[in-house]
């Protein structure tokens, strides 16, 4: 693999200086929030409880989606010997985060995060200065897939296998903005034995519980969530051969204990390859 730049350099200053409009709910804040975090304000907090009333399976769901990250990210860095890790959508880093699980495994795995809310970039910077090598966030949209690849081959070598991890992040993204056609433009830009895997959530199980709490937040967030059903879902994925078990429910997705599958994540999750 080619030498990289240091990844903990990411070339963006200016970005901790984005103004933070702390009278939105934004579903990243919400998100940490729901995990035990700090980085979030009252408004984000307001929506999460309402949300969280109509829905109770937020609270335990964000916990099963996570450790699906987890397990994921172990398989790939282990199993499929990945090295190189492109996280969109990250989030506000908690305990847990993508680095953390790679280099548990593999001390050189390469993780380049991608997240365009200011206080998650925040958050990234007081991360960096305590994390290893080989890590770095990059202030960017999901739907900017050449500014993402563009600022990530600072980091990654496209030209060797890499992981594209969108957890919980395609929901953000409304049909009008056709989230398919952003993952065929980011599945195009790596080379045959990539992985890509997601988790999405769905109205397939509970519709109208999560119908409910999802329409909680989407009265109060900055962007509107859009839930989809298994075979829009399955779509994200052409091109790619999933590994077994296939698309199921994130928590069923090779869990470590019973408890791990008993979660009530209402969310699909899937990993493939790249043929």
């Amino acid at each position: 693999m080619a030498p990289r730049q240091d990844a903990r350099h990411d070339a963006q200053p200016e970005r901790a200086r984005r103004e933070i409009d702390t009278s939105v709910a934004h579903i990243a804040r919400v998100y940490d929030y729901w995990l035990g975090g700090t980085s979030n304000y009252e408004a984000d907090r307001q929506a999460a409880t309402r949300a969280a009333e109509a829905n109770p399976v937020f609270l335990q769901g964000v916990h099963g989606n996570r450790a699906f990250l987890g397990r994921v990210v172990r398989y790939l860095a282990a199993e499929a010997g990945i090295r190189q890790f492109l996280d969109i959508g990250s989030g506000i880093p908690d305990k847990g985060n993508t680095h953390q699980a790679a280099q548990a495994v593999a001390p050189d795995a390469t993780v380049v995060y991608v997240d365009n809310d200011p206080v998650v970039l925040d958050a990234a910077d007081r991360l960096l200065a305590a994390s290893p090598r080989g890590v770095a966030y990059l202030d960017a949209d999901a739907k900017d897939v050449s500014a993402i690849i563009g600022q990530a081959s600072r980091t990654l070598d496209f030209s060797q296998p890499v992981a594209v991890l969108m957890i919980a992040a395609l929901h953000c993204v409304p049909d009008e903005d056709d989230p398919w056609d952003v993952v065929a433009r980011l599945s195009g830009s790596v080379r045959s034995g990539s992985y890509l895997a997601l988790t999405h959530p769905s109205f397939d199980w509970n519709p109208g519980q999560a119908a409910a709490g999802v329409s909680r937040l989407n009265t109060v967030l900055a962007q509107r969530l859009t839930y989809r059903p298994r075979e829009q879902v399955l779509r994200f994925f052409d091109g790619f051969e999933l590994v077994p078990p296939g698309l199921v429910r994130a928590p069923e997705w090779r869990p470590d204990s019973a408890a791990d599958a008993a979660n009530p994540a209402g969310m699909w999750g899937g990993v493939a390859v790249k043929s």
